[in-house]
């Protein structure tokens, strides 16, 4: 059977990540999205996602196919009934459709055709941007149970101190020095090649990838996941980064999802709580204007390619867009514009010449090229976005 993952309904809810990628390939606990479909079904995915993507995202179809709305977070049950699914069969959760049998004949989807099947076990499901933080300690229990099903954990290093250490899972290569790692309110996942310097001190669920590091002295709370190659010091709590970023110094980050390829300078903060502690509103893309989140804490949300100078200050509930650059003093506005270029004290527009240097040397550094299909999708973005830097 041939899989297919769409981006479905709340696709513009989870800008500005979907800028650069289908709703399948956001990260939410250890695995992407996609990732998690993989490893239930046994098989590779394709994509139904926005035309500008396809390039880089494309989707093959055959004869006959499932397609699976990349929103909901796999289970067993769910995976189990989307194999055993028919011609004209649709397994639903309420209102929302979670996969459907199709054949490359039809030419479109009549759901008032279909056999309605209700799935009524409950499942994750990535909705709005803060999903990805708030559901991430559910979603790391989830990913650790299904990853080390079976297996066995390289030991833990001399010189660390843990609790509960049948919930701590160290893969091969991962290096720890004189950490601490609490794993009694929830697991712990140590990714393969994963560094922890000496003196950090771990409580989870957390999660780091392949090639991830904390450095020295770092303090992490539970429902934290640094994606493949993020490097992050400080204190951190309840964020994700989706990889290959850096927060590499001290400073507070909470209640946070960053993008990948971004870089926090030295002594970045963000607040997560209002000083008179009512709900956060965060920037909504599809209204164009802020909308209530119903949470009390919510902190930075940085699409990829942003970057912050030293001793940045985000406001609770900012958004900022994809290859944002920011510096100065002050608090910058809590909504900034993908490709902007400055500050509190104001922002010009960055242009996409420079964006394409500056990622070009980012990539590099980890072995990976700013190829064109990259670069198209930036320059996608830069003009689809042009409409809110009305500087």
């Amino acid at each position: 059977m041939n899989y297919i993952l769409f981006d479905g309904a709340v696709r513009n809810a989870l800008l500005p990540f979907t800028y650069t990628r289908p709703v399948a390939d956001i990260r939410v606990g250890i695995l992407t999205l996609r990732e998690k479909w993989e490893k239930h079904l046994g098989l590779t995915t394709t994509t139904i996602t926005e035309e500008y993507l396809e390039e880089k995202y494309p989707m093959v179809e055959m004869e006959r196919n499932i397609l699976i709305n990349a929103s909901f977070c796999p289970t067993k049950e769910l995976v189990g009934k989307i194999k055993n699914l028919s011609e004209n069969e649709a397994i639903f959760k309420g209102d929302d459709v979670i996969a459907f049998y199709t054949l490359d004949t039809q030419e479109e989807v009549d759901f008032d055709t279909y056999q309605h099947i209700e799935f009524e076990s409950p499942l994750l499901q990535i909705k709005n941007t803060w999903d990805i933080f708030a559901l991430n300690e559910k979603a790391i229990q989830q990913d650790f149970d299904l990853i080390t099903e079976g297996r066995t954990s390289e030991p833990i290093p001399e010189g660390t101190r843990y609790i509960n250490k049948e919930n701590i899972f160290i893969e091969e290569g991962a290096e720890i020095t004189f950490a601490i790692l609490n794993a009694s309110s929830g697991p712990i996942y140590i990714g393969k090649n994963a560094t922890i310097l000496e003196n950090s001190a771990v409580k989870g669920p957390f999660a780091m990838c392949e090639d991830a590091v904390l450095k020295m002295g770092a303090k992490i709370y539970g429902g934290t996941t640094l994606g493949p190659f993020c490097k992050v010091g400080g204190e951190v709590s309840n964020s994700v980064l989706f990889g290959y970023s850096s927060k590499g110094h001290d400073g507070y980050l909470g209640n946070s999802v960053i993008g990948e390829w971004c870089n926090l300078g030295a002594d970045t903060n963000n607040s997560n709580l209002k000083n008179n502690y009512a709900d956060v509103k965060l920037w909504n893309y599809e209204t164009g204007r802020f909308t209530n989140t119903g949470l009390q804490f919510c902190g930075l949300m940085m699409g990829d390619h942003s970057k912050c100078g030293i001793n940045t200050m985000f406001n609770t509930g900012t958004v900022v867009g994809v290859s944002a650059n920011l510096f100065g003093s002050g608090f910058p506005r809590n909504f900034i514009p993908s490709f902007s270029w400055g500050g509190a004290a104001g922002f010009t527009e960055y242009k996409t010449n420079k964006v394409a240097e500056v990622a070009t040397m980012v990539m590099k550094r980890r072995n990976l090229i700013f190829d064109e299909k990259e670069q198209k999708i930036l320059e996608h973005v830069f003009n689809e976005t042009k409409q809110y830097r009305n500087y």
